[in-house]
Parts: structure tokens; C-alpha cells; sequence
């Protein structure tokens, strides 16, 4: 009896591979920011980096960074304590975080091919947790 209580009191409904996730996309993202950044310096300096382009195209790197931080606290706040409401908010944040993404990808003043690789895997993880965490929140409402 005391065996299935503990067992019953142990249920685990976070997620694992969520969590593991988390933590390397904040590792990569980390990377991502600093390549990132350290290309738009080389851009500016190597091409004819329109001077109002260049202001514009680093604010939105920087806000991308609050949005990330943001991001992986929430999810993994929610997921560790198995809370539906900071898992779907960080949910949210990620919609924002992806459009950042696309614009590094595709809108971005100049786009090389680093930076279509490296937006390309961000993307990518950003698929991944997403699908992870829509079954994490049903998980915790169930």
C-alpha cells in the first residue's frame, strides 16, 4: 500500500525530451545570437550596409534574445511544474520568436548562407518543442 501511494505521488506528467530540448535550444541560441551578430557586423562592414537598415536589423536580434530568454524560462517553468499556463504562454512567445527567425531567414537586409543554415535549425527546434509542448499542455489537462 505504501509502494502504489509513493508510486501514485511520484507520476511524473512532465516531459523529458521537452526539458532536454530546452536546454540545448538555449545553448544554440546562444551560438545562433553571437553568429548572427557577428555577421550583420561583418555585412556592414564588407557590403553597403544601408545605415537605416543596420539599426533596425540589430534591435530586432536584441529583441529576439528578450524573446528567447523569455521563451525557454516559461517553457520550462511550465514543464518542470507541470502548469499548462507558462507552457502555453511560452507557446505564444515562440509564434513571435519563429516570425524573428523567418525575417533572419528570408527579410533581413542581407542574408547569407550561414544565416539561412543557422535560422533554418532554430526553426526547426522551434517545430519540435512546439509539437513537444502542445502534448506536455494536454498531458497536464488530462
Amino acid at each position: 500500500s505504501l509502494v502504489l501511494e509513493i508510486l501514485n505521488n511520484s507520476y511524473q506528467l512532465s516531459s523529458v525530451p521537452l526539458q532536454i530540448l530546452f536546454y540545448v535550444n538555449g545553448i544554440y541560441y546562444i551560438f545562433y545570437f553571437l553568429a548572427t551578430l557577428a555577421m550583420i557586423v561583418y555585412k556592414s562592414q564588407v557590403f553597403s550596409y544601408p545605415d537605416n537598415f543596420l539599426a533596425p536589423d540589430l534591435a530586432l536580434l536584441f529583441i529576439m534574445a528578450i524573446l528567447e530568454a523569455l521563451r525557454l524560462y516559461f517553457g520550462s517553468k511550465g514543464n518542470l511544474t507541470e502548469e499548462e499556463a507558462p507552457l502555453g504562454f511560452s507557446l505564444v512567445i515562440t509564434v513571435g520568436s519563429v516570425i524573428l527567425s523567418v525575417y533572419f531567414l528570408v527579410w533581413q537586409t542581407y542574408v547569407l548562407k550561414a544565416d539561412v543554415i543557422l535560422s533554418a535549425i532554430l526553426l526547426f527546434t522551434y517545430g519540435l518543442e512546439s509539437v513537444l509542448q502542445i502534448i506536455a499542455i494536454a498531458a497536464f489537462v488530462s
